[in-house]
């Protein structure tokens, strides 16, 4: 075979690896669209050991403490422009409410199509955030933290998964998809760390383990 061949059918075949690998990616589940990116392991680490350690304390807890779904712009709360956020083709109405679309659900990978089945999950759940130190704060502070999408806070994922976590820590349930439970441990210490929230000694283990890991 002549060389000048030979170089063209290389260079021919790199292209067309380079084209799949693309279209791969493209056609890769969106996790990465799903959340704003976390700290960086080593600086979850470093956050989590600044963290305080205190028991958990539930009284007087109650989810209306923390306002939610505030209006973002327009019509659209943040639970719709979370979905919008975290979709692919999203279509919504007047009303800014999602009528077709589709979410992939990082914690359990599933792909859904309905909105009816997404929960807009936080992160550090309201009732851990009570426990924590939010109970100290204003109203106005937990209404901010509740709607925060800034942090890696809020996430659309599946209905179920979210149900599945309540308001565990992750010394009780992280997500089901292995691959994302650093990610999931990173945006945990990053929410707590900025909120100035505590730690319970199980869940910081929890925590160093699963960022060990990363």
């Amino acid at each position: 075979m002549p060389k000048l061949y030979a170089r063209r059918r290389l260079s021919i075949l790199a292209v067309l690896t380079g084209l799949l690998a693309s279209a791969a990616l493209f056609n890769s589940p969106a996790a990465s669209a799903a959340l704003p990116t976390p700290v960086s392991a080593a600086t979850a680490r470093s956050y989590l050991a600044s963290l305080t350690v205190a028991a958990e304390n539930r009284t007087g807890y109650n989810r209306d403490l923390f306002p939610h779904w505030i209006t973002i712009s327009g019509t659209c709360n943040t639970r719709e422009t979370v979905l919008k956020r975290d979709g692919t083709n999203v279509v919504t109405d007047a009303a800014c409410a999602s009528t077709s679309g589709s979410w992939y659900s990082v914690y359990d990978g599933v792909t859904l199509t309905s909105a009816s089945g997404i929960d807009i999950d936080h992160v550090i759940p309201l009732a851990e955030a009570w426990d924590s130190g939010a109970s100290k704060w204003t109203t106005a502070q937990r209404q901010a933290f509740a709607n925060d999408l800034t942090r890696p806070q809020l996430i659309a994922v599946s209905a179920s998964s979210n149900r599945s976590k309540g308001d565990k820590d992750p010394a009780e349930w992280v997500p089901s998809q292995s691959s994302y439970r650093c990610t999931y441990a990173r945006a945990w210490v990053q929410v707590k760390y900025y909120y100035d929230l505590s730690v319970d000694s199980a869940e910081k283990s929890a925590l160093q383990g699963y960022l060990a890991s990363c």
